[in-house]
């Protein structure tokens, strides 16, 4: 296992321009350092200056941690508003901070997050897109060609560009086509046509590194999902023009909760197995490594490489503070037992946004399992996952709505008998949450020192 080397500074004056293009490697986090965002960093340094003692020293850290850059509207690749005001760094000056962050000789990984399929989000509404369904020819011209043209520019192409792709769409095409919006994004075929589009473009540039988008284990886990998910996904890497080679590898738990392990479950003694608790509700699964894990064999006997590597979003899923246990229950009711010796403190797996108890989980560091490329942070932590209370409009995205799941008054969707564990008075997706930051930092796992 090696640690992500990070630069906390800038190390030259003038962006370097690469000469010759170097050659795509097996895993782009090996031997790379790694980009940090300055406009992430800057809302980190403004919070923790304005926090006392040892929190604000804690959070301060959290800057020195490389986090991904969303490129989740249009106007994200330009960094303006809807209004068409600047608001953020546009791509180009993220890939221009990185080359000036590149130390000579060693590469640099720049990660990005490609999400603004048309008719985004189908299943929920927090992070509802700018593109209609209907509109795939815009997604592919606006939106992929732009992107494409920047990160392909010769300037860049020392840096190891890792791009993964549209979270939730996929998998969303398995488990929720009851839901009328994910039943067009099926039938229209948008979705897949999209995921298509995207990695036939960016395969064409060698310094880009794709990661396909796999949910996480308390969506998937069980066979009903989780065999219709990797027949569906290779189906769609095949589809591409260059097939079961397109791909980098997956990733899971992207802007999730779920642990990176549960170490106190393999040791109930009680008669049925762990996973037959109501918490876990048969699904054999219940993390993110022994998920992934599977998830890389199945994809290798549906044809894949073996050289495909997984990455895990380990950004919010540490679940530290007082309320995590040090050791096994001790009760043989199989209930009991799981809710005393988990780590995962949500009442349902299928909550999602804003959940208390959270914690800063695993920093970003190479190889930490075997076929596991790397553990990342692609939720920049502190940042919302949704508004809590409707009627509120985001002026930089009007599109992004009001869901239900993130109102900490209401019960889960899905399964009504639980809340959402929701908190309160969170801004829109994307938008800085100064109490959830705290928190997150308060329930770090590791701790932060």
């Amino acid at each position: 296992m090696l640690a992500f080397s990070i630069l906390t500074t800038a190390v030259a004056t003038d962006a370097p321009v690469a000469t010759d293009a170097p050659p795509h490697v097996d895993n782009p986090f090996v031997g790379a350092t790694a980009y940090l965002n300055p406009d992430y960093g800057e809302k980190v340094n403004q919070q923790a200056t304005q926090t006392a003692g040892s929190l604000g020293e804690k959070m301060a850290q959290v800057a020195t941690y490389p986090t991904a850059v969303w490129m989740d509207r249009i106007g994200a690749i330009t960094g303006t508003a809807a209004d068409g005001t600047k608001i953020a760094m546009s791509l180009r000056e993220h890939l221009d901070a990185a080359l000036v962050q590149k130390l000579p000789g060693k590469p640099i990984t720049f990660l990005m997050v490609v999400y603004n399929l048309p008719n985004r989000d189908c299943h929920a509404l927090a992070s509802n897109g700018e593109i209609p369904h209907g509109s795939i020819e815009r997604y592919k011209t606006d939106y992929i060609d732009s992107i494409a043209e920047i990160v392909s520019d010769p300037q860049y192409a020392d840096i190891r560009i890792v791009a993964t792709i549209e979270p939730d769409s996929l998998p969303n095409l398995v488990t929720n086509l009851s839901t009328p919006a994910c039943a067009r994004a099926k039938s229209s075929g948008e979705y897949v046509e999209g995921v298509q589009y995207a990695l036939n473009k960016l395969y064409q540039i060698p310094n880009v590194y794709t990661y396909v988008d796999l949910g996480h284990s308390g969506w998937l886990g069980w066979d009903s999902a989780f065999s219709p998910t990797v027949t569906l996904i290779t189906d769609t890497i095949k589809g591409t023009h260059a097939g079961v080679n397109t791909v980098d590898g997956f990733v899971s738990n992207t802007s999730g909760s779920t642990p990176v392990v549960e170490p106190f479950l393999p040791e109930f003694t009680g008669s049925q197995p762990f996973r037959s608790a109501d918490f876990y509700d048969w699904n054999p699964y219940a993390d993110e490594v022994s998920y992934m894990s599977a998830m890389y064999d199945a994809f290798v006997a549906a044809g894949l490489p073996t050289t495909i590597g997984m990455l895990v979003d380990t950004s919010r899923n540490g679940w530290g503070g007082p309320q995590r246990p040090t050791v096994a229950s001790a009760s043989k009711d199989v209930n009991t037992f799981v809710d005393e010796s988990r780590i995962d403190k949500r009442p349902h797996r299928g909550g999602w946004c804003n959940q208390i108890g959270m914690g800063i989980g695993e920093r970003p560091v190479i190889e930490p399992y075997e076929h596991f490329d790397a553990f990342v942070w692609v939720k920049p932590p502190g940042e919302s996952d949704g508004v809590s209370a409707a009627g509120i409009i985001d002026p930089n995205d009007p599109a992004k709505g009001f869901d239900g799941m993130c109102d900490p008054n209401a019960t889960n969707r899905d399964k009504p008998q639980y809340s959402t564990n929701a908190m309160a008075g969170a801004p829109h997706a994307g938008w800085w949450f100064t109490e959830q930051f705290e928190m997150l930092v308060d329930n770090a796992y590791p701790p932060l020192p």
